[in-house]
């Protein structure tokens, strides 16, 4: 089989291609970037992996587009429009107003849905075009938003992956001394929004034995986050990324003087410095950023470090290899994805991407019906919603007075005059983003060439 990966010179391809050495779903990867700089430098990584492995599968780098997808029979979509730089403006532009600035999260994720979704519908147009039988398994942020808009020409053949819902289930599990892969999660919600409501063990639901036992609870990391208390009195687990609608104001002030986009942008920027100086030491400075980076994952967020179990787990290479192999295996297995809702959650448009439980075999993805959402997680995952389509019509249609809405409407901006400068703010600092309200359309962006 052959795997196009798009985004091929980014910093955590070589997780995928360390997990594609332990598994034997592929004979070969491509590597599609913009950069031929940033593949050159992933293209010394790899090689250094797979050194003394009896059949690796090949390798080859390009910065053509269709080349990478022409004959793909999966395409791992993990494109960042406007690269890290732009992260940090995501950041630091609703920082400024006093607003929270994260990746996915508020401001900041509207501002990368905004770029984004043009060249990500773009993609979908070249691999409906080249490669009209492959999967794409989508990993570009916001995942949920970004899978959603690219439905619009895929259908059911593009599937968002996140790893935060089963690294929160497999820690539950482990809490209560289970095997994660004997137990049944209700899960449910958005991309970086959603609860674990149950977990079932043997036909029992484990959870409210996990929420009353105050050891237990204590080794689950959303606890350390969200507090015993505040867990309790959900009744749920949350998803770590909530932490920044829980506590807004205290994600906030822990930001503190450099963003994690600032200490990724200098991390990275250190790592491909020294594989240009230095190709042969390109593993040893890779696998050295990369410790850094998970340390410093949602540290705002944290009052201790992260768990050695969860820094060795893995993440969401796991998942897409996962997926893979039941896709084109047919074995079946369940597990949470980003997929069309059609009836899976009540309360939400059937054309909605939601983060549920789904059942994979070689016909497809299915999600499994879910029980109504409490009106406490509804109303957020409503609105939350309702700002994702507002982001995906107005990057298409190119719509300034849209992407006003998104903003005004997200419940981490409190006011539409704090929306308007938000717009201007990311518009003057992210030439990527300007683009999407001033390039000239002879059809509809979202179809073009």
């Amino acid at each position: 089989m052959r795997l196009a990966v798009l985004g091929g010179g980014g910093f955590r391809v070589p997780l995928v291609y360390g997990a594609l050495l332990r598994e034997s779903l592929v004979d070969e990867v491509v590597l599609h970037d913009v950069s031929k700089e940033r593949l050159d430098a992933i293209g010394h990584v790899l090689a250094q992996q797979a050194a003394g492995h009896p059949a690796p599968p090949r390798v080859e780098t390009t910065t053509d587009l269709d080349t990478a997808l022409r004959g793909a029979d999966f395409v791992f979509s993990a494109i960042r429009v406007g690269g890290l730089a732009g992260r940090v403006a995501d950041e630091r532009v609703a920082l400024e107003l006093g607003v929270l600035g994260q990746e996915t999260t508020g401001p900041g994720g509207i501002a990368f849905g905004l770029r984004t979704i043009p060249v990500a519908v773009r993609v979908a147009e070249r691999v409906a075009a080249l490669a009209p039988n492959a999967w794409v398994i989508n990993f570009t942020n916001p995942a949920g938003m970004i899978t959603e808009a690219m439905r619009g020409v895929l259908g059911d053949r593009v599937i968002g992956i996140c790893d935060s819902p089963i690294g929160l289930i497999r820690r539950a599990a482990l809490a209560l001394g289970l095997d994660p892969a004997r137990v049944s999660p209700d899960y449910v919600g958005l991309n970086h929004l959603g609860w674990l409501r149950g977990l079932r063990h043997d036909g029992h639901d484990v959870l409210p034995d996990l929420l009353a036992d105050d050891a237990a609870l204590d080794r689950v990391e959303e606890t350390r986050i969200f507090g015993a208390d505040w867990v309790r009195t959900l009744g749920a687990l949350p998803n770590e990324y909530l932490h920044y609608y829980y506590f807004t104001r205290e994600s906030i002030a822990a930001i503190g003087a450099r963003t994690r986009g600032e200490s990724l942008l200098g991390q990275q920027d250190t790592f491909y410095a020294t594989v240009r100086r230095s190709p042969s030491d390109a593993l040893p400075a890779w696998e050295k950023a990369r410790r850094e980076r998970d340390e410093s994952y949602m540290a705002e967020a944290r009052t201790g470090e992260r768990d050695e179990a969860d820094l060795a787990a893995g993440g969401y290479e796991g998942i897409a290899l996962a997926l893979m192999a039941a896709l084109s295996s047919g074995e079946p297995t369940t597990m949470i994805l980003d997929v069309g809702n059609g009836s899976a959650v009540p309360g939400l448009p059937a054309e909605a991407v939601v983060e549920v439980p789904c059942v994979v075999d070689a016909s497809g993805v299915r999600p499994l019906a879910t029980r109504p959402l409490d009106g406490r997680f509804l109303g957020l995952v409503q609105q939350v919603k309702a700002v994702e389509q507002a982001t995906i019509r107005a990057a298409l249609d190119g719509s300034s007075d849209r992407a006003v809405e998104a903003f005004a409407m997200h419940p981490l901006v409190d006011s539409v005059g704090v929306a308007r400068r938000l717009l201007d703010g990311y518009r003057a600092r992210i030439p990527a983003l300007d683009e999407v309200f001033t390039r000239t359309r002879a059809a509809s962006p979202g179809r073009a060439g």
